[in-house]
């Protein structure tokens, strides 16, 4: 497994590396036969002394896991950012298992770039308009919405656009602003 450890404004000594490979081999041992990478990153908190650590972890094809810590010193705020690692790939790893499923490995995928639509004029901040930007290069995954749920949470974006495994039409499923998951489906004819 290829891990990546760096500090913003934050060395990152031989002992904290080593704790940070060690503790990242071993979870990824403990579910995966072989993982990509994963880059961990320590920096300072804005306003106060603490340490915050953030994993991105590429575990397999299309799943990529992100987890967060915070704490008085580097070491315990890594140790919570990874128990959130682990905590996402034990409920996803037993969510495959309960219900025999394997993960979508041939996403569909719309091939194209970034598009910047209506940039306006470049030295004025958009006040009401703000530029459009298109991120069309997507998977889609084939998933049922509770499937759908748990790739939103893994992928730990926003929102989820996915074909329904139920009714074979494009779906989406996204995080609203209280913390709970909306779930928009066609109209039915």
């Amino acid at each position: 497994m290829e891990i990546r450890v760096s500090g913003h404004q934050v060395e990152t000594g031989d002992a904290l590396r080593a704790h940070v490979e060690e503790r990242l081999a071993a979870i990824a041992d403990k579910y995966f036969s072989r993982a990509l990478s994963a880059t961990v990153t320590f920096g300072k908190g804005p306003h106060d002394y603490n340490f915050t650590c953030d994993i991105v972890a590429h575990v397999m094809q299309g799943v990529i896991l992100k987890g967060a810590g915070q704490g008085a010193e580097a070491h315990p705020a890594f140790d919570q950012a990874a128990e959130r690692i682990d905590k996402q790939l034990r409920r996803y790893m037993r969510r495959l298992k309960d219900r025999k499923l394997v993960p979508a490995t041939a996403p569909q995928t719309i091939d194209a770039g970034y598009t910047v639509f209506d940039v306006g004029d470049a030295d004025q901040e958009p006040v009401d308009n703000p530029p459009i930007i298109a991120e069309t290069r997507v998977d889609i995954p084939d998933a049922s919405v509770s499937d759908a749920v748990m790739i939103l949470d893994l992928r730990n974006t926003n929102a989820l656009l996915f074909r329904n495994s139920g009714t074979g039409k494009f779906n989406m499923v996204y995080r609203r602003g209280d913390g709970t998951i909306g779930w928009v489906e066609p109209q039915r004819h």
